[in-house]
């Protein structure tokens, strides 16, 4: 049997009839006919074909250039606008053209002309720091074209990653808007179609900044406009996972009207100059402390010769006296390690308590009320691109892309 086949798989006495799908695991996939998946370990299951599937092509629109609307590029690395598997066969395309995304959700083409690329596709927990700089470059190549607006597809488990990067990449004087799905488009629940439409907006816009669009709430009326430094995906499945940390949203997208309401301050279309800085060092980690964790993890990564280190500390950016001397040497070895809160809201002060006094004394830098994922994303950024531990410190220390606030509000 192939995948697309039409099938009837039983075990343990139920029965499921559906499309078999594909899958890198060693359980059998169904596509049930009301749009949900099953999987059943293979050991045990009978399955019977009922009939064959065919492959099919996703339709494509056939596009004209309409005269008034701007140009905008969507980069695809993996993430959903238009499904690369044909749900009602399961057959598996690779293609991904404008024609096959405004085909899937026709009311792009109200808002701009586009141009589509795939620059990786990959599940987004294989991104690696590479990848970033690959996409940066793709950004920066599509705004020299003439690009009004980039719209870049992403897979949400580390979207918010590769959003900083692109967020300390570019200097950018046009929309850069990173976009998901949480739930496939063949459910019935999706939100596709209108995080991309919402998207799209934005892209038009003029928030030229690198942002995040995703659902607001659970309702289909609000899209969030999340600044690319501040935003974190706060629930595995639900529509509205995506939240901005210690900072409000940049705005946020009424779908239906396709308006934009804006919040405070953002960096308008043409402020500045197209710049690109792609460089990133990949060797840094993300070490989160716990009771009783052993400073060894620390002297681990200065022997394996990592160049950076962010510590996610308790609280204030607490972690044992026993970690003291480990941060020292990692610090004498040329290795910056920059402090972070496990905690969701608030900053970092390590001058209230001894221990936060003697891990700065060692040569910890604070890193505000950042993020813990943006501070590790944006030490990688800044030991490529900076010259000496005083320049290193100094961008460390001050917000590059609207990561670090001189206060922080207490409600967000």
């Amino acid at each position: 049997m192939d995948l697309g086949d039409r099938v009837s798989v039983s075990r343990d006495g139920v029965s499921y009839e559906g499309i078999l799908m594909p899958t890198r695991s060693d359980n059998v996939v169904i596509k049930l006919d009301n749009g949900y998946n099953v999987a059943l370990r293979r050991p045990g299951c009978n399955i019977q074909l009922i009939a064959k599937g065919r492959e099919t092509v996703l339709p494509q629109k056939q596009l004209s250039w309409r005269e008034g609307l701007p140009q905008v590029s969507i980069l695809s690395t993996g993430g959903t606008i238009a499904s690369k598997v044909d749900y009602r066969t399961g057959a598996v395309t690779s293609q991904f053209t404008a024609g096959e995304i405004i085909s899937a959700i026709p009311d792009l083409e109200e808002i701009a002309n586009y141009k589509a690329f795939v620059i990786y596709s990959i599940l987004s927990e294989n991104m690696m720091a590479g990848y970033w700089s690959e996409l940066a470059r793709a950004v920066a190549r599509e705004i020299r074209s003439g690009s009004e607006g980039v719209i870049v597809t992403h897979g949400t488990d580390t979207m918010t990653y590769t959003a900083a990067a692109l967020s300390f990449m570019l200097e950018t004087p046009v929309p850069v808007v990173l976009v998901g799905s949480q739930r496939s488009s063949d459910r019935p629940s999706s939100d596709s179609s209108m995080n991309a439409i919402s998207a799209a907006t934005v892209a038009v816009s003029d928030i030229a900044e690198v942002s995040v669009v995703m659902h607001e709430g659970m309702s289909d009326d609000y899209c969030s406009i999340h600044r690319g430094t501040r935003v974190r995906k706060m629930h595995t499945s639900r529509r509205d996972a995506f939240k901005s940390i210690n900072q409000p949203p940049i705005g946020r997208v009424d779908y239906l009207r396709r308006e934009i309401e804006t919040f405070g301050a953002y960096r308008r279309r043409g402020e500045v100059e197209l710049a690109l800085h792609e460089e990133i060092e990949p060797r840094c980690a993300l070490v989160k402390f716990f009771p009783g964790a052993s400073s060894k993890i620390l002297d681990y990564y200065v022997d394996e010769g990592y160049k950076g280190m962010v510590i996610e500390g308790t609280g204030l950016g607490h972690v044992a006296s026993s970690w003291i001397e480990s941060i020292r040497r990692a610090v004498d070895s040329g290795i910056p390690v920059v402090v972070t809160s496990q905690c969701m809201r608030g900053r970092i002060c390590d001058r209230v308590y001894d221990t936060g006094r003697d891990m700065l004394a060692a040569g910890a830098l604070e890193g505000g009320d950042m993020l813990a994922e943006v501070a590790l994303v944006k030490l990688m950024w800044a030991l490529a691109n900076t010259s000496g531990e005083e320049e290193l410190e100094s961008v460390i220390r001050r917000s590059i892309a609207g990561e670090i606030s001189a206060s922080t509000p207490a409600t967000t």
